[in-house]
């Protein structure tokens, strides 16, 4: 429920988190987010390395991981999640995965192990994930963001392939 942008600072040393700036200014979302937003430690989204099937590059950032879990999560928190799926956004022309996952510890981590079960037990979770950051750039005057494979959120299997890729 914040809408400060917080982000790894990554040219920062020990890249601590951070509320981004562009321009000098502090940034904000449109709106406020209902799951909490992080990134999975020692990752790395390779500008360089251009995806096989999507033909873009990473973003230079770590990948993402949307904990859609019931509580709110302290920034900056290391927090064991089980990984269920994950969204291909494409933001300005660069691949910038999405890893929908579950906090271990949640009342509903025992119950979902794949995306599919977030689609039968949490019905418009995944949709309402897609829709915010298809629009989140749009007050800034960005067009919206796209989704590689037919906007589908992918399983398990390919979210764990894209973190052990990243």
């Amino acid at each position: 429920m914040t809408t400060a942008k917080m982000e790894v600072a990554t040219k920062e040393e020990g890249s601590p988190i951070m509320q981004d700036e562009k321009k000098g200014k502090l940034r904000f979302y449109h709106g406020p987010i209902f799951w909490n937003y992080g990134c999975i430690p020692q990752t790395w989204e390779n500008p360089t390395e251009e995806h096989p099937e999507l033909k873009v590059f990473g973003d230079n950032d770590p990948i993402d991981v949307v904990e859609i879990g019931s509580k709110a999560i302290d920034s900056g928190s290391v927090v064991p999640v089980k990984v269920l799926g994950v969204l291909a956004m494409i933001d300005d022309g660069e691949l910038d995965w999405k890893v929908i996952a579950i906090a271990t510890d949640d009342p509903l981590a025992g119950e979902l192990n794949d995306i599919g079960d977030v689609e039968a037990k949490c019905t418009g979770v995944i949709s309402g994930v897609r829709e915010w950051f298809r629009w989140y750039k749009t007050p800034d005057d960005k067009p919206i963001n796209a989704f590689g494979f037919g906007e589908e959120c992918l399983g398990k299997a390919k979210a764990l392939e894209a973190i052990a890729e990243t």
